[in-house]
Protein backbone atom coordinates (compact mmCIF):
# COMPACT_ATOMS: atom_id res chain seq x y z
CA UNK A 1 0.00 0.00 0.00
CA UNK A 2 1.45 3.10 -0.95
CA UNK A 3 2.32 6.03 1.84
CA UNK A 4 0.19 8.92 1.79
CA UNK A 5 1.74 12.76 1.87
CA UNK A 6 -0.38 15.73 2.65
CA UNK A 7 0.93 18.81 0.93
CA UNK A 8 -0.06 22.33 2.29
CA UNK A 9 0.97 25.39 0.09
CA UNK A 10 -1.39 28.24 -0.96
CA UNK A 11 0.28 27.95 -4.43
CA UNK A 12 -1.93 25.29 -6.80
CA UNK A 13 1.21 25.00 -8.91
CA UNK A 14 3.63 24.54 -6.52
CA UNK A 15 1.30 21.94 -5.31
CA UNK A 16 1.35 20.19 -8.53
CA UNK A 17 4.58 20.22 -9.23
CA UNK A 18 5.19 18.40 -5.77
CA UNK A 19 2.31 15.95 -5.84
CA UNK A 20 3.74 15.29 -9.58
CA UNK A 21 7.25 14.63 -8.54
CA UNK A 22 5.67 12.19 -5.04
CA UNK A 23 3.48 10.45 -7.65
CA UNK A 24 6.22 9.46 -9.52
CA UNK A 25 8.13 8.01 -6.36
CA UNK A 26 4.76 6.13 -5.34
CA UNK A 27 3.52 8.54 -3.34
CA UNK A 28 -0.46 9.26 -2.92
CA UNK A 29 -0.91 12.82 -2.07
CA UNK A 30 -3.54 14.91 -0.28
CA UNK A 31 -3.63 18.41 -0.87
CA UNK A 32 -4.58 21.28 1.45
CA UNK A 33 -4.50 25.06 0.06
CA UNK A 34 -3.84 26.21 3.75
CA UNK A 35 -3.52 25.60 7.52
CA UNK A 36 -6.83 25.63 8.12
CA UNK A 37 -7.96 23.27 4.95
CA UNK A 38 -5.13 20.73 6.47
CA UNK A 39 -6.45 20.91 9.56
CA UNK A 40 -9.96 20.35 8.36
CA UNK A 41 -8.94 17.55 6.02
CA UNK A 42 -7.23 15.65 9.07
CA UNK A 43 -10.19 15.90 11.20
CA UNK A 44 -12.31 14.38 8.11
CA UNK A 45 -9.86 10.79 8.57
CA UNK A 46 -6.72 11.71 6.53
CA UNK A 47 -3.91 10.20 8.05
CA UNK A 48 -0.94 11.07 6.12
CA UNK A 49 2.41 9.41 6.62
CA UNK A 50 4.40 12.82 6.24
CA UNK A 51 3.25 16.32 5.41
CA UNK A 52 5.27 19.29 3.08
CA UNK A 53 4.29 22.50 4.74
CA UNK A 54 4.76 26.26 3.38
CA UNK A 55 5.26 28.87 5.68
CA UNK A 56 3.65 31.86 4.66
CA UNK A 57 0.11 31.01 3.81
CA UNK A 58 -3.13 33.02 4.14
CA UNK A 59 -6.15 32.06 6.82
CA UNK A 60 -3.73 30.06 8.62
CA UNK A 61 0.65 30.17 8.05
CA UNK A 62 2.40 26.64 8.21
CA UNK A 63 4.05 26.93 12.17
CA UNK A 64 0.51 27.74 13.35
CA UNK A 65 -0.56 24.61 11.41
CA UNK A 66 2.08 22.88 12.83
CA UNK A 67 1.64 23.56 16.03
CA UNK A 68 -2.21 22.25 15.62
CA UNK A 69 -1.42 19.29 13.86
CA UNK A 70 0.95 18.18 16.50
CA UNK A 71 -1.26 18.97 19.72
CA UNK A 72 -3.88 16.26 17.89
CA UNK A 73 -2.46 12.84 19.46
CA UNK A 74 -2.83 10.73 15.73
CA UNK A 75 -0.56 13.06 14.25
CA UNK A 76 2.26 13.74 17.06
CA UNK A 77 4.84 11.77 15.51
CA UNK A 78 3.87 12.75 11.88
CA UNK A 79 6.87 13.64 10.35
CA UNK A 80 6.75 17.64 8.60
CA UNK A 81 9.30 19.13 6.32
CA UNK A 82 8.66 22.79 5.63
CA UNK A 83 9.11 23.62 2.24
CA UNK A 84 9.20 27.89 2.06
CA UNK A 85 10.95 30.97 0.33
CA UNK A 86 11.45 31.40 4.35
CA UNK A 87 14.84 31.88 4.56
CA UNK A 88 15.00 34.05 8.25
CA UNK A 89 16.28 31.96 11.30
CA UNK A 90 13.71 32.93 13.90
CA UNK A 91 10.99 31.38 11.16
CA UNK A 92 13.31 28.42 11.20
CA UNK A 93 13.80 28.00 14.83
CA UNK A 94 9.59 28.48 15.27
CA UNK A 95 9.34 25.78 13.20
CA UNK A 96 11.50 23.56 14.93
CA UNK A 97 9.78 24.23 18.02
CA UNK A 98 6.46 23.54 17.12
CA UNK A 99 7.79 20.43 15.83
CA UNK A 100 8.93 20.58 11.92
CA UNK A 101 11.77 17.86 11.81
CA UNK A 102 13.00 19.52 8.00
CA UNK A 103 13.30 22.70 6.09
CA UNK A 104 14.01 23.19 2.97
CA UNK A 105 14.00 26.53 0.33
CA UNK A 106 12.10 27.48 -2.65
CA UNK A 107 12.73 26.75 -5.50
CA UNK A 108 13.68 22.85 -5.01
CA UNK A 109 14.99 20.09 -6.47
CA UNK A 110 12.22 17.01 -6.86
CA UNK A 111 15.23 14.54 -5.88
CA UNK A 112 16.33 16.39 -2.80
CA UNK A 113 12.84 16.52 -1.36
CA UNK A 114 12.11 12.95 -2.32
CA UNK A 115 15.29 12.28 -0.20
CA UNK A 116 14.03 14.07 2.70
CA UNK A 117 10.78 12.42 1.82
CA UNK A 118 12.69 9.07 2.12
CA UNK A 119 14.68 9.88 4.89
CA UNK A 120 11.56 11.07 7.21
CA UNK A 121 8.53 8.85 6.25
CA UNK A 122 7.22 6.39 8.75
CA UNK A 123 7.70 2.82 8.40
Amino acid sequence: MAKTILIVDDSASLRHVVETALHRAGYDVVQAENGQDALEKLGTGVKPHLIVCDVNMPVMDGIAFVKEAKSLPQHRFTPIIMLTTESRETRKLQAQTAGAKAWMLKPFKPDVLLSAVQKLILP
